[in-house]
């Protein structure tokens, strides 16, 4: 390293060389002495105070936005860039393409970009949900006129899709004669609670086939009747139509509660009905598959009807009741019978405006 002393001489700094004659040896190697920290090789240290840099000059030349900066005797031109200009940020790879067809530029997304995976992972997720919870079932009001009616018939007429070639006929027959249509009925509601609560680990099928049983078992399904049943009835109508005992406790258990709206309510189905304001909730699915298990309605008409004592009516059986009574109409659109639902509903609406009167 390159070793010098400072002296001050008239209040000005003296930068003082130190030779190597102030260096001692000792076996040979070179020591420092104690006044100095450090000490040079050989060659002594050269400082070179560069001249600071020359201005480049700046010419005018016939074009007013251009500059001229000659340093030597090369000549170089430089563009003029305003002061109010923003900088110039550098320029980063887009995931979208320019591809030329004939006269006009498409615009297609890269494949594999960051923003195409995650905008299809969005719309996953938004499919994934609306299948989970589908809105529980609820859609804006549909409101029927005739260009919809012409519409729908124009299309292909095609049955909800768990009706099948192979379906039975028992069960091609009451899907187009009884699930969806509106049931006011007060017996009527109690047998389809029933069949719908029987057909819980079976399939409709099998329920429909033991209709008749089930009428005859709960004497044709007449509350007032079957809430008398006592233990010895209830064990012989278990043995005598193979129905499990614990359903048929449920059935007279649910045949007082019955009792005890028509006395609350004047009767069964204006308690039911009054969950849907006496409208039927008419959706509009395209396919089956998008139908879901469960309703934010179902969900209420289960905790009321659970908190007034009835039982085996969870929110997936109370959906596939409402389905059952008509108190929603989740036939798919392209099903024959959700077009003559609809214009029921609407003939419905126009008997009553004529019979309004002011």
């Amino acid at each position: 390293m390159c070793s010098y002393k400072f002296k001050k001489q008239g209040g000005g700094v003296v930068v003082v060389d130190i030779s190597s004659q102030s260096l001692s040896h000792i076996n040979g190697r070179p020591v420092l002495q104690p006044y100095n920290n450090s000490h040079k090789k050989n060659n002594t240290c050269n400082f070179k105070i560069s001249p600071p840099p020359i201005s480049p000059k700046i010419k005018k030349v016939n074009d007013s936005n251009v500059l001229d900066t000659n340093t030597s005797n090369e000549k170089i031109v430089t563009p003029k860039i305003p002061k109010s200009s923003p900088p110039i940020s550098p320029k980063i790879k887009s995931p979208i393409k320019k591809v030329k067809n004939d006269s006009s530029f498409m615009i297609v997304e890269v494949a594999g970009s960051i923003a195409a995976a995650r905008r299809e992972q969005v719309v996953n997720m938004q499919v994934q949900r609306k299948q989970r919870i589908a809105h529980y079932g609820r859609t804006n009001s549909v409101k029927f006129n005739a260009a919809a009616a012409v519409d729908s018939s124009s299309r292909e007429a095609k049955r909800c899709s768990f009706i099948t070639p192979n379906s039975d006929p028992v069960y091609i027959a009451y899907h187009d004669e009884e699930w969806g249509v509106p049931v006011h009925d007060d017996n009527l509601l109690f047998e389809l609670l029933v069949l719908t609560v029987a057909q819980v680990g079976s399939d409709w099928t099998s329920v429909l086939k033991r209709r008749q049983d089930f009428r005859d078992a709960f004497s044709g399904f007449d509350a007032e009747i079957v809430a008398k049943y006592n233990e010895k009835k209830i064990n012989s109508t278990s043995i005598e139509y193979g129905i499990e005992l614990s359903q048929v406790r449920g059935v007279v258990d649910n045949s007082k509660r019955i009792l005890e709206m028509k006395k609350e309510f004047g009767s069964f189905h204006k308690y039911l009905w009054g969950f849907v304001s006496n409208k039927p909730i008419t959706t509009q699915y395209k396919a089956c598959n998008e139908i879901p298990v469960k309703t934010s309605k179902s969900e209420t008409m289960s905790k009321d009807m659970v908190k007034k004592g009835f039982r085996y009516v969870g929110p997936t059986i109370i959906h596939s009741f409402m389905q059952a009574v008509g108190l929603t109409n989740d036939h798919i659109i392209t099903c024959p019978r959700h077009v003559q639902d609809m214009s029921n509903v609407l003939l419905k609406n126009q008997l009553l405006c004529e019979n309004f009167t002011y």
